[in-house]
């Protein structure tokens, strides 16, 4: 069961503007006829109901969409770069890795979020025509696509949880209960990875019941299985504890006590989840003794007995079980604050494009992405593109910004890898 994945993803760039000048019979006088640039493709992901696991994923380490095409000559527009999409399971969430944010809790059937977009493609030539430059030899670069690190959590949804100590009975439950054919057999940790099914009643109604792995004393510290599957009871509604109350293998008291106490070492939460309490095995000889001891020492509990081997007393189960679902279901639409956690739509102002640190005595550096890209794409032998470097810093306020910071004639200005002298 691979349930958490590390990523990174890459959205395309943004293709270059191109630089191109029109040359037809009848349009004697020319001009500037460069296209723009194709955008970038962006990276989605999507629910895919086929998939249960992100196996797929599991040696994917980039992600990467295709980049823009530079603009064409003609005012021909590059072709976009083609985006991904990536199909998880349906109860996948999308975090952030650098802090850790919930970009996307992916719980509705073939839901798509957009995680990383593509740049935008650079202007052409034809763009930068003036009354006083009407033969411009300068096309923008194209934008940067986003990248970032993203871990992928699958968290299983399901209405109910059979939960309990291994080899209790809880696959044969299921088994009996559903179409689901788990694999069963006596020895510990038979369930390596949560089965899943659908409980249809009689009165037509139904809901999802999963089988998650048998837990062990530790597991909230991550023993065995531990956290592995500890976060898929975090999304069920109700909680089925099953016991197995023939004694072959353990206490039924102290392993009523022992899963309870993992749970909240794991998640508090879970300990306030509803539980439906399951005597199983009852059919064995000893299992009246072991019910005895177990009411005696937990008189306030509703137990259920039955035996999931003989087809016993699991209606009532079932029932019980249907019952508290839709107790819970309601309580969740009355409830204006989900009881997950949310996807994290946080606001932040516009940042600047630029910041003016001054590094010493008639010496300043401009801090900025967007002009170190500018920066490496300009061709600083050629007229055109230095001329029009530096109209796009003046209309970004830089050399207003300079000023404002001390900066006079002469005075040494870094932006990017290159070292400027700065002009009034």
């Amino acid at each position: 069961m691979i349930d958490l994945v590390q990523l990174h993803v890459k959205a395309g760039d943004g293709g270059r503007g191109c630089v191109a000048w029109r040359h037809e019979k009848y349009y004697p006088n020319g001009g500037p006829f460069g296209g723009d640039g194709g955008n970038g493709g962006s990276i989605w992901f999507q629910v895919d109901t086929n998939e249960t696991t992100l196996t797929k994923l599991r040696f994917t380490k980039t992600v990467k969409a295709g980049n823009g095409a530079p603009g064409m000559t003609k005012k021909m527009h590059g072709k976009s770069g083609e985006d991904v999409i990536v199909k998880v399971p349906l109860g996948t969430m999308i975090r952030n890795k650098a802090n850790h944010d919930l970009l996307a809790d992916l719980t509705v059937p073939h839901q798509k979020v957009l995680i990383a977009h593509g740049g935008k493609g650079g202007l052409g030539n034809m763009h930068f025509a003036t009354a006083v430059n009407d033969a411009p030899e300068y096309a923008q670069p194209g934008e940067i696509g986003e990248s970032l690190d993203v871990v992928l959590e699958l968290r299983l949804l399901a209405d109910a949880g059979l939960i309990g100590f291994p080899s209790v009975g809880k696959s044969t439950f299921l088994s009996v209960v559903t179409a689901a054919k788990p694999q069963i057999a006596d020895y510990p940790f038979t369930t390596i990875e949560p089965n899943i099914g659908v409980v249809s009643l009689p009165d037509e109604r139904s809901f999802v019941l999963a089988d998650m792995p048998g837990l062990i004393e530790g597991a909230g510290e991550g023993r065995g299985l531990g956290h592995e599957f500890l976060r898929h009871i975090r999304r069920c509604r109700v909680l089925i504890h099953v016991i197995d109350m023939s004694g072959s293998e353990r206490n039924p008291v102290e392993d009523y006590r022992i899963i309870n106490e993992e749970l909240a070492a794991y998640d508090p939460s879970l300990s306030e989840k509803p539980q439906i309490v399951v005597a199983n095995k009852m059919d064995d000889e000893y299992g009246p003794e072991y019910l005895a001891e177990f009411r005696q020492a937990y008189p306030d509990l509703e137990i259920y007995e039955i035996s999931a081997l003989e087809h016993k007393g699991i209606d009532e189960v079932l029932y019980k079980t249907m019952e508290v679902i839709e107790e819970v279901r309601a309580a969740e639409e009355e409830n204006a604050e989900p009881a997950e956690e949310t996807v994290v739509y946080r606001y932040e102002p516009k940042r600047p494009d630029f910041t003016i640190e001054v590094q010493g005595p008639h010496r300043f550096k401009v801090v900025s992405d967007k002009v170190d890209r500018l920066a490496e794409q300009v061709d600083f032998d050629k007229e055109a593109d230095t001329y029009q470097f530096a109209m796009t810093l003046q209309k970004m306020g830089i050399d207003q910004a300079l000023y404002d910071a001390g900066a006079r004639n002469g005075d040494q200005v870094i932006v990017g890898t290159y070292i400027m002298d700065y002009t009034e």
